[in-house]
C-alpha cells in the first residue's frame, strides 16, 4: 500500500467556494486578498522603469542587458523591506511588441545565467519580443537562499545506517537543518514562494512596459505561471507551459513520480551506455545497474575529495546523474564523467553536470562558477561570484515547502517512515533516498500556503499553451492531463510524443508550434500532437522552418 505523507483531507466539491473564487477572478485583483478588504499601496513598485545595461561579467554575452526591479519583502506589508530582483533581456531585432519573461524552472533554477548560457535557442522570438529572464527572489543574485551545511548533515542523517525505527535522532537533525536554513538565508526565507513569486512578475511585466504579460515557463515554471494566470487573469498575454507540473499532488507523491521517471531513464541510459565498450560499468546490462547501486552506496560510506575543498558523496552522484537524465544530449558527457570518476576518482566532470537535482529545463551551457557568498541583508542585489553554492537546493526546498501546505508531525513521520523510506526504494534504488530528503526537510519549517490547491483552477483567463512530453523523466505526461482539467477551458494542450525533460529545446515540431503561439497568436487544436521525431536543439537547428 503506498503511503502518503499528508496531513490534507479529502478534496471536496464546494460551490459556494468556487463562486467566491470565480468573482475574484472577475475582479481583476490578486485572488489571495478579498475584493472587500482595503489593499496596500503598491503605486510606487508599478511606476519603476528599469535601467539597462550590458551585464557585468566575463562570461555574459556582448548582447544581453541587465538590470533591477524592485519588490515588497512582503505584500501585504510593503512598508516592510523590499527586495532588489536581477533582470536581464535580449532586445527585439525588429519592432518589438513588448516582452516574454521566461522561468527556466527548478524551482531555485536561477534565469540571467540560463539565458547568457542558452539563449541561442530562443533567438527566434526576438523577432517580436524582446526575450527577458530574472532571478526569483530567493534564487541566483535576487537575494539568495543558502542552508549552509544543513542539507549535507540532513543527508548524512538519512544515510544507510539510519534507524527509521525510532527517528527522534534524524527529526532533531532535520529540525536543526531548518534552523540552519533560517540563519544563513536572512528575511527573504518566510517570504519565499510561488505565490509571492507571481506578484513580483506583475510587477515587473508593469516595469517592462507591458498591459499583459507574455510568457514561456518550463518545468516549474509551468506552475509558476498558472498562479499568475489565477491571481492576475486580466493581466494575462500569451502563456506557454512546457514540462507541466502537478498543482494538487502532496509533495510525497511528487517525490515518488520524480524518483520513478529518473529511474526509468537510468534505465534508457544504462541500455545505451552498455552498448559502448568505453561504458564504465561494462557490457552486462544487468550487471552495470547493479554496479550503479554499489558505487552509490561505497560513496556514501567513502566520500571522494574534490578539487574545490569538501567531499563527493553517493547523494552528490546521485544529483549529478539525474539533472544529466534530463536529456539524450548528455548522456556522451555523464558517460565520460563517470568514466572519470570509476577510472581515476575524478569528480570535476559531474561537478560540471550537476546544477542541484532540481526540474530545471535542459538549457546547454559551460560550467557555472560556485562561490561561498551569502545574502545581502538590505535586499539589494548580490554578485555573481557571491551566490552560495547551495543555493538551487536551497532555494528548491524552501519554494516547494512554502508550496505546500502538509506539514506532518512528529509522531505521523515516525508511524509513515519506514513505509514510506520502502515505497521510495522500490520506486528507485538510486533516486530513492535522494527525493526522500528532499521531502523529509520540510520538517521544522513553517506550514505552507494552501493557495495552489484552493484556488488555482477553472481560470477565467486568456488560452495557455500546455505542453505535456510522453517520456519526459522529471514531470510526468498524466500532470499535463491534470493541470489542464483543473485549468480549464483555458487550457489547449499540445502531446509531444518524444522522450526528454520538457519539449521546446529536443522537438523542432514543439518548438515551433510555441513559437507560432507566443509570436503569432497560433494555437494548435487542443490534444493534437508533435511526433518523437529525435531532433534535439542545438545553435545551428533552423527551427523557423
Amino acid at each position: 500500500m503506498l503511503v502518503k505523507l499528508s496531513t490534507r483531507p479529502a478534496i471536496r466539491r464546494c460551490a459556494g467556494a468556487g463562486a467566491l473564487t470565480l468573482a475574484l477572478l472577475g475582479s481583476g485583483l490578486p485572488v489571495a486578498a478579498a475584493a472587500d478588504q482595503p489593499q496596500p499601496d503598491l503605486s510606487r513598485f508599478y511606476r519603476q522603469k528599469p535601467s539597462w545595461a550590458a551585464c557585468a561579467g566575463p562570461d555574459m554575452p556582448k548582447d544581453l542587458q541587465c538590470a533591477k526591479v524592485t519588490v515588497p519583502l512582503d505584500y501585504e506589508h510593503p512598508d516592510a523591506g523590499t527586495l532588489d530582483l536581477a533582470l536581464a533581456r535580449y532586445r527585439a531585432t525588429g519592432r518589438s511588441r513588448g516582452s516574454v519573461l521566461l522561468n527556466f524552472g527548478g524551482p531555485g533554477g536561477a534565469g540571467i545565467p540560463e539565458l547568457a548560457g542558452g539563449g541561442k535557442q530562443f533567438m527566434d522570438l526576438t523577432n517580436g519580443y524582446d526575450v527577458v529572464t530574472f532571478d526569483p527572489r530567493g534564487v541566483g543574485r535576487s537575494s539568495p537562499v543558502s542552508c549552509g551545511q544543513g542539507t549535507e548533515d540532513a543527508a548524512a542523517a538519512m544515510g544507510r545506517n539510519a534507524d527509521i525505527g525510532h527517528p527522534q535522532a534524524l527529526l532533531q537533525k532535520l529540525r536543526q537543518a531548518a534552523d540552519q536554513c533560517a540563519r544563513h538565508s536572512g528575511p527573504v526565507l518566510r517570504h519565499i514562494g510561488t505565490v509571492n513569486a507571481a506578484r513580483d512578475m506583475d510587477v515587473i511585466r508593469q516595469a517592462l512596459g507591458d498591459k499583459k504579460l507574455n510568457y514561456l515557463g518550463f518545468s516549474y515554471g509551468t506552475r509558476l505561471g498558472a498562479v499568475y494566470a489565477a491571481q492576475f487573469p486580466a493581466k494575462l498575454g500569451r502563456m506557454a507551459l512546457d514540462g507541466v507540473d502537478t498543482l494538487t499532488e502532496p509533495l510525497s507523491e511528487q517525490g515518488l513520480a520524480g524518483a520513478e521517471g529518473q529511474q526509468t531513464a537510468l534505465d534508457d541510459f544504462l541500455d545505451w551506455c552498455t552498448t559502448d565498450i568505453a561504458c564504465p560499468f561494462g557490457q552486462d546490462r544487468r550487471m552495470a545497474g547493479d554496479q550503479v547501486v554499489q558505487l552509490v552506496r561505497s560513496l556514501d560510506e567513502n566520500p571522494v575529495p574534490t578539487d574545490f575543498g569538501g567531499t563527493f558523496s553517493g547523494q552528490d552522484l546521485v544529483g549529478a546523474v539525474g539533472q544529466a537524465l534530463y536529456s539524450k544530449d548528455m548522456w556522451p558527457s555523464l558517460e565520460r564523467a563517470l568514466v572519470s570518476l570509476v577510472e581515476d576518482g575524478d569528480t570535476r566532470r559531474l561537478l560540471g553536470l550537476t546544477s542541484g537535482g532540481g526540474f530545471a529545463v535542459p538549457v546547454r551551457q559551460d560550467g557555472r562558477g560556485k562561490a561561498k557568498g551569502g545574502p545581502r541583508r538590505d535586499g539589494g542585489l548580490v554578485d555573481a561570484q557571491d551566490v552560495p553554492a547551495d543555493n538551487l537546493p536551497a532555494a528548491l526546498m524552501a519554494i516547494n515547502c512554502a508550496d505546500d501546505p502538509d506539514r506532518p508531525g512528529e509522531a505521523q513521520i515516525a508511524r509513515d517512515l519506514k513505509d514510506l523510506q520502502a515505497a521510495y526504494d522500490q520506486a528507485s534504488p538510486v533516486f530513492g533516498r535522494f527525493r526522500l530528503t528532499q521531502l523529509l526537510m520540510c520538517y521544522g519549517r513553517p506550514k505552507g500556503t494552501k493557495f495552489i490547491r484552493d484556488r488555482v483552477k477553472n481560470l477565467d483567463s486568456a488560452k495557455m499553451l500546455l505542453v505535456g512530453t510522453r517520456g519526459d523523466p522529471a514531470t510526468p505526461y498524466r500532470w499535463t492531463e491534470e493541470t489542464a482539467g483543473r485549468l480549464g477551458s483555458s487550457a489547449v494542450v499540445l502531446d509531444n510524443k518524444g522522450d526528454g525533460h520538457t519539449g521546446y529545446s529536443s522537438s523542432t515540431c514543439v518548438h515551433r508550434k510555441v513559437n507560432d503561439f507566443l509570436l503569432y497568436g497560433t494555437l494548435p487544436p487542443s490534444g493534437s500532437s508533435c511526433p518523437a521525431d529525435g531532433n534535439t536543439w542545438s545553435s545551428t537547428t533552423n527551427t523557423s522552418d
